[in-house]
């Protein structure tokens, strides 16, 4: 068994025995970020579907409206005109066969990559080296696009790709620590809206089993996620 140390077993005794308010869950998860640098928050969700089932899978995207506080590396394989398009968009890396060689060579410095249609069957020949670290483009995550502008802007300011896992569970970052209760409250709230949303067809019974929220370095803090859905944010 792994030791755990004293400053964890203190922040763990911060931790009650009980949901709590989706406020009050935050307010102590940014208590709890205390280590030496600006700790990421995230949302882990168990939902009540066997993503082993096509209909009971969950793979789409959220827009976090107060962006997610990181800055992110993007790479755009497209051909011709679109190369040049991309670059002056922003993207990181930008390229046709060089760049699919340069990939397929181990060239990954980057944390997105995004794809025209017109490129998909070479980029289809990367799966061993994208599909295991979650970087292979898809439609349903907007990383394959003919408007690469508008696809690269939509990333860089806080939209974020997220699955359930083979368990059913979703893991997000949806801020950072220094963010403010309200900055993170909202991303939180587009998070939940966006998984109601994509329920899948064929999931049964009862979707949400738990939500709990973390810092990089603090315990987990176990939240009320129907008192989560109940919150009505202006705007």
């Amino acid at each position: 068994m792994p030791k755990t140390s004293k400053r964890f077993t203190a922040l763990l005794e911060t931790i009650e025995d009980r949901d709590y308010t989706p406020n009050e869950a935050l307010e102590l998860v940014k208590a709890n970020a205390n280590a030496k640098f600006d700790e990421t928050i995230e949302a882990h969700v168990r939902l009540g579907i066997d993503p082993k089932y096509t209909d009971q899978q969950l793979r789409t995207t959220v827009a976090l409206p107060r962006g997610t506080g990181q800055t992110i590396r993007i790479a755009v394989i497209a051909r011709g005109e679109k190369v040049a398009e991309a670059k002056a968009a922003g993207a990181d890396l930008a390229g046709d066969d060089d760049l699919v060689e340069a990939i397929a060579g181990g060239q990954m410095d980057f944390d997105l990559l995004i794809a025209t249609p017109d490129m998909m069957p070479k980029v289809a020949k990367l799966g061993r080296v994208l599909g295991p670290r979650g970087l292979m483009p898809n439609p349903k995550a907007g990383t394959v696009a003919t408007d690469l502008a508008a696809a690269i802007n939509e990333f860089k300011a806080g939209k974020l790709e997220f699955r359930a896992d083979r368990s059913g569970i979703v893991h997000v970052r949806f801020g950072k620590a220094s963010f403010t209760v309200e900055a993170l409250l909202e991303n939180l709230k587009a998070l939940q809206e966006t998984i109601d949303r994509q329920k899948p067809s064929g999931a049964k019974g009862r979707y949400w089993r738990s939500l709990y929220l973390t810092s990089t370095m603090g315990p987990s803090v176990p939240v009320d996620f129907t008192a989560l859905q109940d919150i009505k944010l202006e705007g």
